[in-house]
């Protein structure tokens, strides 16, 4: 009887999870060869065919659909089983893996960074930019820092601001566009993938019959189409206040307001390097709350 050995099951639910090879490898951090190869090995050295070869993607056979299934049990145990053998790690040292939003690391979040890590020298950050709460169940990451009305109630953590948003325009483009009313004025707005979006919910209701010149899956990459004059745009405060080539053209909107999170799993909010980061984190964005909260957007004559 051939002998299971559990990383090569990793490399299996990996292409059951994911559907093919490359994303696979993606989401395990190696090339696609490396498991076609390790997957080939483990149907060979098991006598039993696990994957259907499509065109569209890899699916299980009936056989490893059984396998599967009880190696999910085992996935979850070993998860598990490694989540509270860090929580009980002391030492402030090793990795401290996070999930942020592009806005965060592409404004305020480095500078806070740099400071932990003159601080924390022995600590090393995994930054992974996602606009998606990743799983911290699953260990994809161990400190979440993101914006939420709700978060999960899986994750232990802490409220650190409110976040609110504003509406912001460039010089050269309101140097063109005198309207009065916002829904007079050219918009950059955001795509279907940010229709749940408090920003997406406010101009369907606000300006819905306004002229929008490009939609976004990202609210920086709406942030630099305001910059280049495509259109106003409604920005996170901390994202629209510190461009000198954006004014703000209206104040905070209560509608749009959210909240900052620094969010961890109950089995490693002890862990020492876990709660240095997140205790950090939480005084870093209490010490830049008047940015976070709109207490400088206020609207400048134009």
């Amino acid at each position: 009887m051939a002998r299971l050995e559990w990383d090569d099951l990793r490399y299996v639910l990996a292409v059951a999870r994911e559907g093919s090879l490359a994303a696979a490898a993606r989401s395990l951090g190696v090339n696609h060869t490396t498991v076609l190869r390790r997957v080939g090995a483990f149907e060979k050295r098991l006598g039993l065919r696990l994957f259907e070869r499509l065109p569209t993607g890899y699916a299980l056979t009936a056989g490893g659909e059984e396998l599967i299934a009880s190696a999910r049990h085992i996935d979850e145990t070993v998860t598990t089983l490694e989540r509270k053998l860090a929580g009980r790690d002391l030492r402030l040292t090793g990795t401290v893996r996070v999930t942020t939003t592009d806005t965060l690391m592409g404004s305020i979040l480095p500078e806070f960074l740099a400071e932990f890590r003159d601080s924390h020298p022995g600590i090393q950050i995994e930054i992974a930019v996602s606009n998606s709460m990743f799983n911290l169940t699953k260990r994809d990451a161990d400190v979440a820092i993101r914006p939420a009305r709700n978060p999960p109630q899986t994750l232990v953590g802490r409220r650190v601001a409110k976040i609110a948003f504003a509406i912001y325009g460039s010089r050269g483009y309101l140097a063109k566009h005198k309207a009065k009313e916002l829904g007079g004025h050219r918009w950059v707005g955001p795509d279907d993938s940010l229709a749940d979006t408090s920003v997406a919910h406010w101009m369907k209701a606000q300006v819905p019959d306004a002229e929008i010149a490009l939609r976004a899956d990202s609210l920086m990459a709406l942030r630099q189409a305001a910059q280049a004059s495509l259109g106003l745009a409604a920005l996170p405060c901390y994202l629209g206040d510190t461009p000198p080539d954006l004014v703000c053209v209206h104040r905070p909107i209560p509608e749009m307001e959210t909240a900052l999170w620094v969010l961890t799993h109950e089995d490693l909010r002890h862990t020492a390097r876990v709660r240095a980061f997140t205790e950090f984190a939480a005084s870093a964005f209490g010490r830049r709350r008047a940015l976070l909260e709109g207490a400088r957007a206020r609207p400048r004559k134009r």
